[in-house]
């Protein structure tokens, strides 16, 4: 499925993704990685509520009245 999503004229093999992944982990270390895709994770769900009009701010769980 990895493979899939990155084929294409220039796209990503395996060994290029395997490499990226290796530096990655020697820059940042394996304690700093958890704590960047958290980060990660809460800009995607931020930008995917901005762009489907939420106007409620990211992590705030909805109140009786909105359901």
């Amino acid at each position: 499925m990895l493979n899939s999503i990155f084929l294409g004229p220039m796209g990503l093999g395996t060994t290029e993704i395997i490499l990226i992944l290796a530096v990655v982990l020697l820059m940042f270390g394996g304690r700093k990685i958890p704590e960047l895709m958290r980060g990660l994770g809460k800009g995607v769900k931020e930008f995917k509520d901005a762009k489907d009009g939420s106007d409620k701010p990211a992590g705030n769980e909805p109140t009786k009245e909105e359901k």
